[in-house]
């Protein structure tokens, strides 16, 4: 199961939903940090640093779920972590098609009003609607580690 990690709060939901299936039957969580390119053309040094603190905040995330898992009661189920540096739907989508054991996406729906986030509306509603590889499941971001154990 691939999660998308991000600074979202919807995805704990996301997170919880996963390792709630997965307690129940078997596989590994996928949890993804994509580090978007930004535009430091003559500045390598710049977009050097840039990387190094991106890929530092991605470590200390997966650090920070792995413990709210541990704390959950999900202390066996298995995270693999993964940093990429690119687009998100490109990185998304190559990680998929490289790595032939992650069967769905799990995404966390925002519960705002400015709607359900940028990843669902372009997974879900956006050119890719229909025509990506693997199924994709949205959870409300607001549901509880309950309510979400129920539905897993």
């Amino acid at each position: 199961m691939l999660v998308i990690i991000d600074d979202s709060t919807e995805v704990e939901a996301a997170l919880f939903f996963c390792a709630s299936r997965i307690a129940h039957s078997s596989g590994v969580i996928v949890m993804l940090r994509i580090i978007e390119p930004q535009d430091f053309q003559t500045w390598m040094g710049v977009k050097q640093l840039h990387i190094e603190e991106e890929t530092n905040k991605a470590k200390a995330l997966f650090r920070l779920f792995r413990r709210k898992l541990n704390q959950s009661g999900f202390e066996h189920v298995v995270t693999e972590e993964v940093i990429r540096e690119g687009g998100v739907v490109d990185e998304i989508t190559k990680l998929i098609e490289e790595d032939q054991d992650i069967g769905i996406m799990v995404l966390g729906a925002a519960v705002d009003a400015k709607g359900p986030g940028p990843l669902v509306s372009s997974f879900a509603a956006g050119s890719r609607a229909g025509t990506f590889p693997i199924p994709i499941t949205i959870v409300p971001g607001d549901l509880t580690l309950d309510e979400l154990q129920a539905l897993a």
